[in-house]
């Protein structure tokens, strides 16, 4: 199994300073990589920067020229929670094409599958404007470069980030080319991404959404998986599945309140795995978003690699939540999502 890794130090020229969202994340990951011995079975795609006609795919022309003038002035603030320092706009197109290149080499077979260790995360970026940390928006922009590049009908983005991707939603919710399925905190930011929300026109029934309630942990996140990713998956025979992995619903995290454990996202990963195994040759990328307890994003970085290599143990050094109440109503939810969506069995 031949899984693999993109990485380039510009990322860490995204200087973000005491940001939750900052170098530290894949420094610890890189580092974790590297001491458990994973580093070297991975095999390196270097990161090239996406060309302005590639992030355009996405991106209004007057929002990059934006970005990169306010960058080569010195940075400051694109919103409220996305800071620009003078190497943003370069770290920020080399993390766009650091996922073409994951998709490259997959649609290739230079690799089985890959994992695009970039930042800054891009799954909150609009069209015209950055929002939650995110500038461009990495997956959006690598899914449309798939379709066109390589001549496919179909694209799954499979988004397990504790916050909604409401960037890549708003890109592809009339487009009947792109499965989008996206499990979130809710309510929590960015406010969008309840159930309802299933897509427009040629894309009604195309965006699937799964609304989590805090508290909800491994064992929930599987069941949306299995129960709804799976057969809707199945269904749209997607060509190559594209994964916005965030590690911020982990029961650990600052930021959100979700009770999911480093062995809740491999299982995810392998579930996501077997998925592309059966539907699309294997054809299967995962890009960083969210994650900020450092020691889960690089220990499920590194369990998520584990997956890819097709290691059947997962090493999981902080284990499960302490044991809480749950919130109920789990059952009656997930009937509502899977009749929404007709996919009661």
């Amino acid at each position: 199994m031949k899984a693999g890794l993109v990485y380039d130090p510009i990322y860490l020229e995204h200087d973000t300073g005491d940001h939750v969202e900052n170098s530290h994340r894949l420094v610890e990951a890189m580092s974790h990589l590297k001491e458990t011995g994973i580093r070297e079975r991975l095999i390196s795609l270097p990161a090239r920067p996406a060309s302005l006609e590639e992030v355009e795919l996405i991106h209004a022309p007057e929002y990059i020229s934006h970005v990169k003038s306010k960058a080569e002035k010195g940075g400051g603030w694109l919103d409220p929670d996305t800071l620009l320092s003078p190497k943003s706009y370069a770290a920020a197109l080399y993390a766009a094409g650091g996922v073409l290149v994951a998709v490259e080499a997959v649609m290739t077979g230079e690799v089985d599958n890959a994992f695009a260790l970039v930042r800054p995360p891009g799954h909150h970026a609009v069209r015209d404007r950055a929002m939650g940390f995110c500038i461009f928006n990495n997956v959006a922009i690598a899914a449309r470069f798939a379709l066109r590049k390589f001549n496919l009908k179909r694209v799954l983005i499979a988004d397990f980030d504790v916050h909604h991707g409401n960037g890549t939603q708003d890109a592809f919710y009339s487009d009947p080319g792109v499965l989008y399925f996206s499990t979130h905190q809710y309510p929590f930011y960015p406010g969008t991404g309840w159930m309802d929300e299933t897509g427009t026109g040629k894309g009604e029934g195309t965006t699937v959404n799964f609304p989590m309630a805090a508290g909800w942990g491994d064992d929930e996140y599987l069941r949306a998986f299995n129960e709804v990713l799976v057969p809707a998956a199945r269904r749209f025979e997607p060509q190559l599945i594209l994964v916005s992995a965030g590690f911020d619903a982990h029961w650990a995290d600052q930021l959100a309140m979700m009770r999911v454990s480093i062995t809740g996202f491999a299982q995810m990963s392998m579930i996501l795995k077997g998925l592309a195994a059966e539907l699309c040759q294997a054809h299967l990328v995962f890009t960083l978003e969210g994650g900020y307890n450092l020691r889960v994003v690089a220990s499920s970085i590194k369990a998520t690699f584990d997956a890819l290599l097709g290691s059947p143990e997962i090493d999981d050094p902080l284990g499960k939540t302490p044991a809480a109440r749950k919130p109920e109503g789990f059952d009656e939810h997930i009937r509502a999502i899977k009749g929404m969506h007709r996919l009661e069995s």
